[in-house]
């Protein structure tokens, strides 16, 4: 008897995902699992989180927000057909645009506040690659939020157009990568 291959919700493997960014590659997590769930396994410790999957870290984000606040299986439920509206417009798997996203969006340089007697200025700073991953899942659950707030999208079409135009490195539709773009513009000027 041969065993199923073990797939993200039933329905996207993780085989085929390529983390094309070598600082990210020990970070993100493309170990499969059925249910993207861990209930708090990964808190405890300081980089633990390294090692849960990418894609309930993406749920752990949606989840943060207002309405959703503490409601796991609701944000599971809206990056699940998020995940459908991704693989139905673009015809790939899911998992890479997220990864292609996360990618796109984290910052690589970051600014810090120093106090140097009675004067505050920012240094540039590079970004931990743990870093980089929180903040592009961060802006890109703040970008879909923004674009569904007050508008007749719902938060799925939302997620799914965020996660789309920062795999593209789109500035113009993607929240996520401006904010990339941002950060960085400023980290260059604080040198």
């Amino acid at each position: 008897m041969e065993l199923d291959e073990v797939k993200i919700f039933g329905k996207w493997s993780t085989k085929d995902v390529v983390v094309r960014d070598p600082g990210l590659r020990n970070y993100i997590n493309l170990t499969p699992i059925y249910v993207p769930h861990t209930a708090g396994r990964y808190t405890k410790r300081q980089f633990e989180k390294a090692k849960m999957n990418i894609v309930e870290r993406l749920v752990n984000k949606v989840m943060r927000r207002e309405e959703n606040t503490g409601k796991k299986l609701k944000a599971l439920k809206i990056v699940e057909k998020a995940f459908e509206i991704i693989e139905k417009r673009t015809k790939q798997n899911p998992i890479q645009v997220l990864v292609d996203a996360i990618e796109n969006a984290g910052p690589r340089e970051d600014t810090t506040r120093i106090q140097y007697g009675g004067i505050i200025y920012l240094q540039s700073v590079d970004c931990s690659s743990l870093r980089r991953i929180d903040i592009a899942l961060r802006n890109i659950a703040i970008g879909a939020y923004n674009a569904a707030h007050k508008s007749k999208k719902p938060i799925e079409e939302a997620l799914a157009e965020e996660l789309i135009a920062a795999a593209r490195g789109d500035m113009q539709k993607s929240y996520a990568v401006r904010k990339k773009e941002e950060t960085e513009r400023v980290a260059q000027s604080a040198r």
